[in-house]
């Protein structure tokens, strides 16, 4: 039985979707795309839209993962900065990089379009300062990517004006981006899976791959049966569950937890946002909020290092948002949810393969929303031939998080701790 998404305000707002059969037997196809989130439905459905027979399976049910539990922020750029991208690469090819972040959102914009998908997509997103230092970095990234990059979506809001859009005085002055937006993550992803089936895409939901035998053609051996196909593109994240050892160990599964209040009204709602973007602080352990269609606020944050919710996730994440809104102290929080994102050590997302038939794309870092969609189209473009960007990705340098299997959580947990105090500085 194919197992239903959590129980969270996004499962309960949901477009209607069907329900894919379980493998059956043995499956030929061009591609096997494993993953059901934004990454694996983007790769299956560019390649399907190419003339390959894709075939894509999902152990849970498709956008199961963090891409039908998210903040639903797409925001342009890399979780990692473009410096660390600088000093691997060289400026050039970080500016090819950043032009790829870019291009992300448009593409987003026109699969939204494209496929008529109802996923409350709006545009504006902000980056918030607590502290005078923020503020004085958010003033130095929008000079650099203005210089440098040419980004012209940018508005710098000193205190009294960010004061009129949001009803609160945590912030001392934010970083407006016009190009970037917020959605409904689950619906979203929903939407790609059926543009995808329409292609003709196959999908298997409740299907999980138990191992990749890397041969030419490749097979993806399941419980209840394999595919067989030319290539293979890895699409699992956080949840990739031992399949490929080599690439789990470069990656961290981070929890994270969001919150949606009962209904506002439309009235208080703007009260308290006056525009509908999407926040975020900048601190290390970040808050982030954002309007849902029918008037609730979303506040997420909170992160957990350790893999474990030793704390009332509700509760916790309740104080942070009444921290950021006190005027909200008397609203209920209706539905309370977490989940998994996948990091890497250096915040660079990590693409490439593990064979020459067989992509992977992982470490999107809390920047997947855009970001999964056009890795898609990198897979689908070096698959016929045009490796070139998905090549610079893979140029990008990964180490494994230290203290292997056992220790390597523990290992992290300490070292975000040195984080977590300067937020506090």
């Amino acid at each position: 039985m194919t197992p239903p998404h959590i129980d969270s305000y996004y499962a309960a707002s949901a477009n209607p979707s069907p329900s894919h059969p379980q493998l059956a037997g043995d499956v030929d196809a061009d591609v096997c795309v494993i993953g059901g989130g934004i990454a694996g439905c983007s790769t299956a459905l560019h390649l399907a839209e190419r003339g390959y027979r894709v075939a894509l399976i999902e152990s849970k049910r498709i956008a199961w993962g963090a891409s039908g539990r998210s903040g639903g922020q797409a925001i342009v750029g890399f979780a990692s900065g473009q410096q660390k991208l600088i000093d691997q690469l060289g400026f050039d090819d970080a500016r090819k990089l950043w032009d790829v972040s870019v291009e992300a959102l448009s593409l987003l914009k026109d699969r939204v379009a494209r496929h008529a998908i109802d996923c409350d997509l709006h545009w504006g997103q902000m980056h918030v300062a607590i502290k005078q230092r923020q503020r004085d970095v958010l003033l130095a990234e929008k000079e650099e990517l203005e210089r440098k990059y040419g980004y012209s979506h940018l508005r710098f809001v000193e205190r009294d004006a960010l004061q009129s859009l949001l009803t609160t005085q945590r912030y001392c002055a934010g970083l407006y981006d016009s190009g970037s937006a917020h959605l409904h993550p689950l619906n979203y992803t929903l939407g790609l899976a059926a543009a995808a089936q329409a292609a003709g895409v196959s999908i298997f939901e409740n299907t999980t791959a138990l191992e990749i035998i890397k041969a030419d053609p490749a097979t993806v051996r399941c419980a209840t049966g394999r595919v067989r196909a030319r290539f293979v593109a890895v699409c699992c994240n956080a949840y990739i569950d031992g399949l490929a050892p080599e690439l789990q160990s470069r990656i961290m599964p981070v929890g994270t937890y969001i919150v949606a209040t009962a209904p506002l009204g439309e009235a208080r709602m703007t009260g308290l946002m006056r525009e509908n973007i999407a926040i975020t602080d900048i601190n290390f352990v970040l808050d982030y909020f954002r309007r849902s269609a029918d008037h609730r606020l979303l506040f997420g944050g909170r992160v957990s290092y350790s893999g474990l919710d030793a704390f009332d996730t509700k509760s916790a994440t309740r104080k942070r948002m009444v921290k950021v809104f006190p005027q909200l102290a008397d609203v209920p929080i209706e539905y309370a949810w977490g989940g998994y994102v996948d990091i890497t050590m250096n915040r660079a997302p990590d693409f490439g393969r593990i064979a020459p038939n067989v992509y992977y794309l992982q470490g999107f870092s809390g920047h997947g929303i855009a970001l999964t969609g056009i890795a898609g189209k990198l897979v689908a473009d070096s698959i016929c031939g045009q490796s070139e960007r998905f090549d610079l990705f893979a140029k990008i340098q990964h180490r494994k998080f230290p203290g292997g299997s056992l220790l390597r959580t523990p290992a992290l947990v300490l070292a975000m701790l040195w984080y977590r105090m300067r937020d506090w500085l």
